[in-house]
């Protein structure tokens, strides 16, 4: 049975992923914060190293929103931690079996900020950005090892995480979006199951699946 490992599992698309993964055919491990705390390196360690994964989903992630001159530093350490360090250590503890094995597949979640921030969002739009170049580098170290490693980013997402967006706001995002409508989790979850199941030779690759034109 293939293995599927999975951080922030708990969230709107975390849930999303996981229903796209059925039991039947995977077993999952998608353990909570409070089992797994992705800004805990130790934790990881832990947890992960002797653990074996046929694909990794990174889809923990914070915001803490904030000009860089009013950034709190133990705020910015936060967001750094889960949406960087937290995937950058995850991957480590996974990658010797894979390597082991001559295959496996790292996917991370990163976003749409990382290659155009919005105002006030330099910590998340930074954390997310460090995640790309992390797909690149793993990419090219693995690819030799029969691993793959590439980049999802989902889009504005109706999630928990973004309840605090004002609407107008949402309005605003809205309008950058050539198709007028937001994605889905659904429909993110499904990507990433097709990239997994149906493009074997897909490795070192950013997704972008809204309709937002740079």
């Amino acid at each position: 049975m293939k293995q599927l490992v999975i951080t922030g599992g708990s969230g709107g698309l975390g849930n999303a992923i996981l229903s796209e993964f059925p039991e039947s055919a995977w077993k999952i491990f998608a353990p909570p914060r409070d089992e797994l705390d992705v800004g805990d390196p130790e934790a990881i360690r832990r947890i992960l190293t002797a653990r074996t994964a046929d694909l990794f989903i990174h889809s923990a992630g914070i915001i803490r929103d904030a000009p860089l001159l009013r950034q709190d530093e133990n705020a910015w350490d936060e967001v750094m931690a889960v949406n960087y360090q937290g995937a950058a250590d995850c991957a480590a503890a996974l990658l010797p079996a894979m390597i082991r094995r001559g295959a496996g597949h790292l996917v991370f979640i990163s976003s749409y900020s990382a290659l155009h921030p919005p105002v006030g969002q330099v910590a998340y739009a930074t954390a997310k950005a460090a995640l790309l170049g992390l797909v690149n580098s793993l990419a090219r170290e693995n690819g030799r090892h029969g691993i793959r490693v590439n980049a999802i980013l989902p889009g504005f997402l109706e999630t928990r995480m973004t309840r605090a967006v004002t609407d107008r706001r949402k309005s605003a995002i809205l309008e950058d979006h050539v198709l007028g409508c937001f994605n889905t989790p659904g429909a993110v979850a499904k990507f990433i199951r097709h990239l997994h199941d149906d493009l074997p030779a897909v490795s070192g690759q950013i997704f972008q699946l809204d309709s937002r034109v740079s």
